[in-house]
């Protein structure tokens, strides 16, 4: 049987557990189908960078399968009909990964940061001339009055 990592991308008004109640439609047709699938995650609900069919965020989930063609063929069906996924993609691999995929693995370098204040980033120097010199305009000649920039022009 074949290697597969797939990503599907549901609507941001679904609740988390409608979205595992997917997950578990989409199991139960690869093992319907003689396949299994090893590990899920759940990424949460992201931004996507355009909308896709009126939506701005949406719930991503990774499975990784291991199942005949013809199992994720239905399973990619199913979705396909379904009004609550907005994309999927289904990727033939070599091996699954071991451990948690590149994006958890992102989350968990975020949580090791700790929590970073606005003290920790060191302040912009402005040199001799100090923070309001970028709007002053005091070393501008004054303006001329409407009247003679019009009688100047005739």
């Amino acid at each position: 049987m074949a290697l597969y990592e797939h990503v599907f991308l549901a609507r941001q008004d679904l609740s988390q557990q409608q979205v595992d109640a997917l997950v578990e439609n989409y199991k139960g047709i690869i093992a319907a189908n003689g396949g299994s699938v090893g590990r899920v995650e759940n990424w949460g609900l992201k931004s996507l960078t355009y909308r896709v069919k009126k939506n701005r965020k949406a719930y991503y989930t990774l499975m990784d399968i291991t199942a005949p063609a013809a199992a994720v063929k239905e399973m990619e069906r199913q979705q396909g009909i379904s009004e609550d996924v907005l994309r999927f993609l289904t990727i033939k691999v070599e091996k699954h990964e071991d451990g948690p995929s590149a994006m958890m693995q992102k989350r968990e370098e975020r949580s090791d940061r700790g929590d970073r204040g606005f003290g920790d980033r060191p302040g912009r120097s402005f040199g001799d001339r100090g923070p309001r010199s970028f709007g002053d305009r005091d070393d501008r000649p004054p303006r001329r009055e409407r009247t003679e920039a019009a009688g100047a022009s005739e």
